[in-house]
């Protein structure tokens, strides 16, 4: 092998890269695990809402980590908690280079937010009353249902299928006043079109990243937000968010642009000074009553310096500044800033300064003054506090609904700003507005979302014309940003929910403790069966598998990808099936080995030899894969992550770690067999006539193929809500509960009329699906259902279990909900349809591919065949067994994950198998088609039989200990890896025989195989 040098390099930088990488995580999950340890410790169980409590204790613990600062020198320097000698990290750094994990794994919520495209129309043609119009958006909206185009595709169809005479250009639709710089009369309907194509664009994108600025603003540790296409679908993911009504609250209420005149830092600082004096004055009152003297020692305590609790230092000589200063003043404001304070303290201070008893003792023109924040300047610890001049109403004199366009500019100072363009009302209430400012020499706060991004004053007389400028601590990026933002800030575009899932942290720790379980179990077996069948080889071989997945682990965390419970199971699924290039040189090196070959020689034409079937092999397993990562979402697409990741690095380390080790012990005179005792000779003088079987196979395959295609049509599939909607929630009880019992009062009239309950892993674990309200995607739909879920389900639940012990799991046994999912019809239908598109492409582009390797359509009818072959019976065992399996086998995402991975496997096998026809076709051109094709067969029998028992008891462990959630998708797994193995020798190569002896085909095959080797 040549460069040996670069690859020792290139493996040893890799796995130290690793290493170091997954370092962060185990520093991570340290520090996370003592901040349970302290949430624990102050919290007993005896304490009221104790799991409450914990939580946010464990929020504070961690937030202080991130926002502590101690000094070093003449600067603020955040916590060191991790020191690898030449460089230390503190906490952010640390959690933003661990692995991220997914929702079912760390608990958490995830969301698909629908943009109301129809409301950003209507609010373009200023709520036009048009007939026509109004038709068209109805209409477009019946078309949604069995479209996969996106709305505004489905209006413009809409549209023109009625709109006679009338145009979009129409003065009462779109060439109105507000957007006459863009619509004008005599515009054809197309250039319109392309008109309205970028004002929507320029929405979506504005929804976009206000929800990204609220999210951010959220505090849970690597939150994710993506745009789905142009379909105005937003995915966010939120890894341990537990607060559902607080982040259903942030993601799906419209942005708010508002313009408020603000009191000045000398109208509002004595208000703030009088609060702070009220809290010293009561923490004195409670010093003096004696029988409170012991909590006054424990407040003492917990109210000493966070940094001095996580250092375990406490200087001497400090003064606890919290006796005079308990709001934390850091300093006064001036001009509209009121004060500063320590960001940390943000809540605190509201709390304080919006106390019933202190807002009493504002002067009466004061008493609507409302307190805002200023945006938070990067890399500071300090928050600025402003006080606008609200009303009764809380409503704003301007608000963003004036503006008509916003663009990236310049302050006078040449940093960046926001030039902002008014309607004619606007401009004119802009110009009264900014008029009052200059003559008091007051300031006017521009507010997004309660945040105060900028109070200029107004130095230069009132502004006429309805233009203004927004500048303040901008970088070109947030300039970029906030412009298109206020551009379509008028723009009211309503946010719903239209698919949701919601993971107990409970349940995401007993995912991570099974997965783990099964995955060292797999591995187990995977590194004994090496050493029995391959001897010393063998032991090479687990060597570079242990390296593969150290590989696996360190690329998924560099790369920030995150690792859900489908992702494991890809891990385990890629340890199976990542022996599998060792097998086959392994076994190439035996047969040249057979042939009398010295073992050096034997070994470089082994690894030479196989290396045509390794690519093939896992070249088409690798294309399945990218299909599903294109098609797939959220765990689907972290399935698909780590199975191309596999992929990759069992390619190299079975084709270049395997040979370095072997060469080493080879060239110090070391002896390798490749077998044991065992071993040696099994499978080496099998020889069974294949093909003489094959009408046989069919005869089998023929019946099997029927009573699963009578059974998909009559028994029908378990079809999960992800194909036909609703609201599913996985209840964990006491006891052991009847499903039948559970069906009857669900399906009570008075609570969901119908509903579905199945067993999921336990007897005393249920997963409950319903339709009811399935069409209403709002908040109060979604409380109302689980309300009644509740209700109806508390003669079974612990007795005195309150509403929010069962929303949260409650006790050591985790009674109540632990999971819910809801997904509405509309998108039930996408997910169906691109399902269906993913399997259909990963069955072509196979085809392609086959077809470009071998050259014939002989070899691609073939393997599509048993891929056909082997879908429809995995299909129909599901159809025929899922009404009294005890797991769930609903066909949702993750099944569809397991088809695309059964139709990766079965072509695995079956390539392997035609790259040895195509191999002796040329070495033995005057054998008969049939026994080249038996002689194929037989050889790669010891190949086929060893990859697919390894990778049965890889997955036959993660069945047994595994997941209960991953129980359907396993055992879809299983029935394909045995349905793949014999489709790849009894149907996919006979029916290629069959279609190629026909005529000369078979004469041509091997004269096009013998044609291209010798060129």
């Amino acid at each position: 092998m040549q460069n040996k040098g670069i690859i020792k390099l290139f493996a040893l930088l890799f796995g130290l890269v690793s290493i170091y990488q997954l370092s962060f995580t185990f520093k991570a999950n340290q520090i996370e695990d003592e901040a349970k340890v302290a949430a624990i410790a102050k919290y007993d169980e005896t304490v009221k809402d104790y799991q409450d409590l914990r939580t946010q204790a464990e929020i504070d613990y961690l937030d202080s980590l991130k926002t502590s600062k101690i000094q070093v020198g003449d600067k603020f320097e955040p916590i060191e908690v991790y020191s690898l000698g030449i460089s230390q990290y503190n906490y952010n750094e640390v959690e933003g280079n661990a692995m991220k994990l997914g929702l079912d794994l760390k608990g958490g919520i995830n969301a698909i937010i629908q943009i109301s495209v129809k409301d950003i129309l209507k609010g373009l043609a200023n709520n036009s009353k048009d007939p026509v119009f109004n038709k068209a958006l109805a209409d477009a909206e019946e078309l949604q249902k069995d479209a996969q185009e996106s709305y505004l595709e489905s209006f413009f169809r809409a549209f023109d299928a009625i709109k006679g005479d009338t145009k979009l250009a129409s003065p009462d639709i779109f060439a109105n006043r507000d957007l006459s710089d863009d619509i004008k009369f005599d515009m054809s309907d197309d250039e319109v079109k392309s008109v309205l194509e970028r004002k929507i664009d320029e929405s979506i994108v504005s929804a976009f990243e206000v929800l990204r600025n609220r999210i951010d603003g959220f505090g849970v540790s690597s939150p994710n937000i993506q745009r789905l296409g142009n379909s105005g679908r937003i995915l966010i993911e939120l890894p341990g968010a537990r607060d559902k009504k607080r982040v259903v609250d942030i993601i799906t209420k419209t942005a708010q642009l508002q313009f408020w005149e603000t009191y000045k830092a000398e109208e509002m600082l004595p208000y703030v000074f009088q609060v702070n004096q009220a809290m010293v004055d009561a923490a004195k009152e409670e010093e003096k009553a004696d029988d409170v003297a012991e909590v006054n020692e424990v407040e003492q305590d917990t109210t000493s310096s966070t940094i001095d609790e996580l250092t375990g230092q406490i200087e001497a000589d400090t003064t606890n500044v919290a006796d005079i200063n308990p709001l934390g003043i850091q300093g006064p404001g001036n001009g509209p800033i009121i004060a500063r304070f320590l960001a940390k303290d943000k809540k605190k201070v509201l709390e304080a300064l919006n106390a019933p008893q202190n807002r009493a003792q504002l002067p009466s023109e004061m008493r609507y003054a409302k307190f805002v924040w200023a945006i938070q300047a990067k890399d500071s610890e300090f928050s600025e506090l402003y006080a606008i001049k609200s009303n009764r109403d809380n409503q704003p004199q301007l608000s963003g609904a004036v503006i008509t366009d916003a663009r990236q500019d310049y302050d006078q100072l040449s940093r960046p700003a926001v030039s902002m363009q008014m309607n004619a009302k606007g401009a004119k209430t802009w110009e009264e507005m900014t008029k009052v400012a200059y003559e008091t020499q007051g300031y006017i706060a521009i507010v997004l979302d309660d945040i105060v991004y900028s109070a200029p004053s107004v130095s230069s007389g009132p502004i006429s014309g309805g233009n203004s400028q927004i500048s303040g601590a901008f970088s070109l990026t947030e300039a970029v940003d906030l412009a298109n933002v206020l551009r379509a800030g008028k723009l009211p575009a309503s946010a719903e929910i239209i698919q949701a899932d919601e993971v107990g942290p409970s349940l995401g720790q007993e995912a991570i403790d099974s997965g783990m379980k099964s995955f060292l179990i797999a591995l187990a077996f995977v590194l004994i069966w090496m050493i029995f069948y391959y001897g010393k080889a063998g032991i090479f071989a687990d060597i570079a598998l242990l390296l593969n997945i150290l590989l696996i682990f360190g690329v998924l965390a560099s790369l920030g990808a995150v690792l859900t419970l489908p992702g494991i199971a890809g891990i385990v699924l890629t340890i199976g099936i990542s022996v599998d290039a060792n097998v086959l040189i392994f076994e190439r090196i035996r047969e040249e080995l057979a042939k009398g070959k010295s073992q050096k020689e034997s070994i470089k034409d082994g690894f030479s030899n196989a290396l045509s079937s390794i690519l093939d092999a896992n070249i088409t397993t690798g294309l399945t894969a990218l299909i599903l990562f294109v098609f797939g979402t959220g765990p689907i697409k972290g399935f698909a992550t780590t199975l191309i990741i596999g992929i990759l690095t069992s390619l190299f380390t079975a084709i270049f770690i395997t040979r370095l080790l072997i060469d080493w012990w080879a060239n110090r005179g070391g002896t390798l067999d490749f077998s044991t005792a065992m071993t040696k000779g099994l499978f080496k003088n099998v020889n069974i006539n294949f093909l003489k079987k094959r009408k046989i196979a069919y005869m089998i395959s023929g019946l099997l193929l029927t009573a699963s295609i009578i059974s998909l049509f009559t028994n029908k599939l378990d079809q999960g809500i992800d194909f036909v909607g609703g609201r599913t929630y996985q209840v964990r009880f006491e006891q052991p509960v009847s499903t039948e019992e559970i069906t009857t009062v669900l399906s009570d009239p008075a609570v969901f009329s119908s509903a579905e309950v199945k067993t999921i892993g336990s007897a005393n674990q249920l997963k409950i699906s319903t339709k009811y309200k399935v069409e209403d995607n709002s908040v109060e739909a979604d409380d109302e259902v689980q309300s009644k879920l509740f209700e109806a389900l508390k003669p079974y639940l612990p007795s005195g279990m309150t509403y929010q012990e069962f929303q949260d799991g409650s006790g050591e046994a985790k009674i109540g909900k632990m999971l819910s999912s809801k997904v509405s019809p509309t998108i039930a239908d996408d997910i169906k349809k691109s399902s269906f598109w993913a399997v259909l492409g990963s069955l072509v582009v196979v085809f392609l591919y086959i077809l470009f390797r071998f050259k014939r359509w002989q070899f691609s009818l073939g393997a599509v065949a048993a891929v056909f072959h082997d879908v429809l019976i995995v299909l129909g065992i599901f159809s025929l067994t899922w009404k009294f399996m005890p797991f769930s086998m609903e066909i949702d995402q993750a099944f569809i994950a397991a088809i695309l991975t059964v139709i990766g496997y079965s072509l695995n096998d079956t390539v392997v198998v035609f790259d040895r026809i195509r191999e002796f076709l040329n070495e033995h051109t005057s054998w008969e088609f049939g026994k080249t094709i038996n002689a194929s067969l037989n050889s790669t029998l010891s190949r086929t039989l060893n990859t697919s028992v390894t990778t049965l008891v890889v997955l036959l462990a993660m069945f047994a200990f595994g997941a209960d959630s991953l129980r359907g998708l396993l055992f879809a797994l299983i029935v394909g890896v045995i349905v793949g193995t014999y489709s790849s020798m009894f149907i996919a190569t006979p029916l290629m025989y069959d279609t190629a002896k026909k005529g000369d085909a078979a004469e041509s095959l091997k004269k096009k195989v013998k044609e291209e080797d010798e060129e």
